[in-house]
C-alpha cells in the first residue's frame, strides 16, 4: 500500500519556519493503529489524516495524531488541513469534521503552495480550574515567584477542547529564561496532557501583542500551538473589562528558531464569550509517498 503525503510549515509564510505538519490527503481505509504508527514514524508534533466526510455537505473528516495519541482538536493541523484542501479544491471555505465538532475555515490563496486560513472555535474556551501554587509553578519553570503574573492575568487552567495550564509571566525576558524542571513539571501541571502555555504581553514589540511558549504533551517545546492559543482566548476574554471585542497577534516559537504568527480574536455579548477565532498562514514545502508494503505475488 502506498500513501501520498504533504509536508507543511504552519503559522508562517516562510518555508522552514513555523510549526511542521505532515498531511496524509487520502487516508480512507486506514485503521486507527495504522494512523498512530504513521504519526509516530513522521515524529512531528502532529500528523493530519484527511478522509471522506461523513456528511456530504462537508469537505472532509480530519483525524489528528501526535506520535503518542489522537487529539480531538489542534490549531496548526486545522490550519494546515484547511490550506491543503483549499488549494486542492480551489475553494474559499472548507468544512472539517473533527472530533471536537464541525469547523468551517475560510481560506485565501497566497500562491500555488501557500495560503491563509482562519476559523471560529468549535468549542468556546472555558475555565477548568485555578492554578494557585506559584512556588511550584516557579520551580517547575525555572523562574522566580515574582516573575509570575502579567497585568491583570493570573495562572489558570482553560480548555477549548484540549486542556492547558496558562501561566502569565512578567515580560518577554522572563519568557526567554524559562527552563523546564522535568522532575516537577508533571506534578505541578497535572491536568490531562500536562501542558503549560507560558505567555506575556509585548507592548514594546511592534509586530505582535502577546508572546508565548508551550511545553508538555510528551513533545518537549512546541513552536506553534493553536489549541493552546484557543484556550488562552478564554482567559483574555474573561479579563477584558473594557471591551467586548478584541483582536491579537501572538508570536510563538522564536526561542526555538521556528517563529510562528497566530491571530486571535474574541467577541462577547454582555460579558459572555460568544465567539473565538484562530488564524494563520501555511505553506507546502514538500511531498512524497509512504510505501507501507508490497502486494503478495503468486507463487
Amino acid at each position: 500500500m502506498k500513501l501520498d503525503y504533504l509536508l507543511m510549515d504552519v503559522f508562517t509564510r516562510e518555508p522552514l519556519k513555523g510549526n511542521q505538519l505532515a498531511v496524509v490527503p487520502k487516508a480512507d481505509g486506514l485503521l486507527d493503529d495504522e494512523m498512530q504508527a504513521i504519526a509516530r514514524e513522521f515524529n512531528l508534533s502532529e500528523t493530519v489524516f484527511i478522509l471522506k466526510p461523513k456528511a456530504d455537505r462537508n469537505t472532509a473528516e480530519v483525524r489528528i495524531f501526535t506520535p503518542y495519541t489522537e487529539l480531538p482538536f489542534a490549531g496548526h493541523p486545522t490550519i494546515g488541513a484547511a490550506v491543503a484542501l483549499g488549494l486542492q479544491n480551489k475553494v474559499s471555505a472548507v468544512r472539517l469534521e473533527e472530533k471536537v465538532g464541525l469547523i468551517t475555515a475560510l481560506f485565501e490563496k497566497t500562491d500555488r503552495c501557500s495560503g491563509e486560513a482562519r476559523f471560529a472555535l468549535p468549542r468556546l474556551p472555558s475555565r477548568v480550574a485555578d492554578l494557585s501554587d506559584k512556588l511550584g509553578i516557579a520551580q517547575a519553570l525555572g523562574i522566580e515567584v515574582e516573575d509570575i503574573g502579567c497585568d491583570v492575568y493570573k495562572p489558570a487552567v482553560f480548555s477549548a477542547g484540549v486542556t492547558f495550564h496558562l501561566v502569565p509571566v512578567r515580560n518577554a525576558e522572563v519568557l526567554r529564561r524559562v527552563q523546564v524542571n522535568s522532575a516537577l513539571f508533571n506534578k505541578v501541571f497535572h491536568h490531562d496532557h500536562n501542558s503549560a502555555y507560558i505567555f506575556t504581553l509585548t507592548p514594546e514589540e511592534p509586530n505582535n501583542d502577546i508572546a508565548a511558549r508551550m511545553f508538555g504533551m510528551n513533545l518537549g517545546e512546541d513552536p506553534g500551538t493553536g489549541s493552546a492559543a484557543a484556550a488562552l482566548i478564554g482567559l483574555l476574554a474573561e479579563e477584558a473589562l473594557s471591551t467586548d471585542q478584541a483582536d491579537y497577534v501572538l508570536r510563538q516559537g522564536h526561542e526555538m528558531g521556528r517563529p510562528c504568527r497566530i491571530t486571535l480574536q474574541f467577541r462577547r455579548d454582555h460579558e459572555v464569550l460568544i465567539h473565538g477565532g484562530i488564524g494563520g498562514h501555511a505553506v507546502i514545502i514538500g511531498e512524497g509517498t509512504l510505501d507501507l508494503g508490497t502486494e503478495s505475488k503468486p507463487q
